[in-house]
């Protein structure tokens, strides 16, 4: 049986900002890959190859990045989402597209390691009207919480202050025809938007058959900086050495690093999981575990660990480390001034800034 993919990348990402006021949250790399084209992957290896992307304000990002698709083997159509109005409006606007074919909606900020392709093969093979992906949590409330019987779903409750379990929401629904009448029926919630799991709750309550699976592999939704560089150390540890690039006689290259061609390593230390992307230049300095480098980055007589750095970037003469942190493209960050000394800044919204 057919299945049609739609991936949702409409989203504003403010809890990423000021690094989305200027990209879309769904192109940051990690593992220096942009986070949609894992989604896309994922799709196409289940099999789906007809996939709508639901876009907003960021729709020509999005396009450039992906074209028509079949870089992937896929075919894109794009469906323009006028606002953020929730996940069930974003269905609702992809009723031409799906026609009467069965599908499967993806968070274009998820990532699942293993992929979906065995609850795709699932769920085009039996009878249910939607099935909801599920992982146990250790904080379910935190999540939209599912309360289970057998394989079927039988309420779904968002953030519970009481947990029926701790199976949360995955962030990947595969629906039929009739998930469209329950969206149609919706009214906005408190926050605004039209809710997914409102409108999976009235298949509930109209007797269709709602199943569940529990996915036994890794899983992040990556809307906050905590969590992309979780998800950059696990993909960046799924990968094989491979030194592409030019490495000198007086630098070391440890465990599994990947150094893309054109990349130039320098009296440095590179110790992996780490992935150093084309053009990018490496001198007298170190960078460690954990730390996607993208093209055109320069670390010159600097520190570098548990870090995503866009195109761009320079990085030169620090003091101390820099670890756990994610900078925008063509980000400087260089050593100032000794003491005395002025502070001098120009920064986006939300910024979080400590001067020592």
């Amino acid at each position: 049986m057919k299945l049609k993919g739609l991936i949702l990348s409409g989203g504003k990402g403010t809890r990423l900002r000021p690094l989305t006021h200027t990209s879309a949250k769904q192109l940051i790399p990690i593992a220096n890959k942009p986070i949609l084209y894992y989604g896309i992957e994922s799709l196409v290896a289940a099999g789906i190859t007809e996939i709508g992307i639901v876009v907003g304000e960021t729709a020509p990002e999005i396009q450039a990045a992906v074209g028509d698709g079949s870089r992937f083997g896929a075919r894109v159509t794009y469906l323009q989402q006028d606002a953020p109005r929730g996940l069930a409006h974003a269905v609702l606007i992809s009723r031409a597209f799906m026609g009467d074919d069965r599908f499967v909606v993806y968070l274009g900020d998820n990532v699942i390691r293993d992929g979906i392709a065995e609850f795709a093969e699932t769920f085009r093979s039996g009878d249910a009207n939607a099935m909801i992906l599920l992982a146990k949590v250790p904080d379910p409330r935190q999540y939209g919480v599912a309360k289970v019987k057998g394989d079927r779903v039988v309420a779904l409750v968002e953030k519970p202050k009481h947990p029926p379990s701790n199976l949360a929401l995955v962030g990947v629904y595969f629906f039929d025809r009739h998930i469209f009448e329950e969206c149609r029926r919706l009214k906005p919630s408190k926050r605004g938007e039209l809710e997914i799991t409102d409108a999976i709750g009235g298949l509930i309550r109209h007797g269709r058959n709602v199943e569940h699976r529990v996915i036994g592999g890794w899983w992040k939704d990556t809307g906050r900086l905590e969590d992309l560089l979780e998800a950059n150390r696990i993909l960046l540890e799924t990968q094989r050495r491979r030194i592409s690039g030019r490495v000198d006689a007086k630098s070391k290259i440890e465990g599994n690093v990947v150094i893309e061609k054109g990349a130039r390593i320098i009296a440095s230390t590179i110790r992996g999981p780490a992935v150093i992307g084309p053009r990018a230049v490496i001198d007298h300095a170190y960078v460690g575990p954990f730390t996607a480098i993208a093209s055109g980055v320069t670390v010159k007589n600097s520190e570098v660990e548990h870090s995503i750095l866009l195109e761009g970037c320079r990085i030169e003469d620090l003091s101390a480390r820099l670890v756990d942190s994610l900078l925008g493209r063509n980000v400087t960050v260089v050593r100032g001034e000794p003491r005395p000394r002025a502070v001098r800044m120009m920064l986006g919204d939300n910024s979080l800034v400590r001067v020592l």
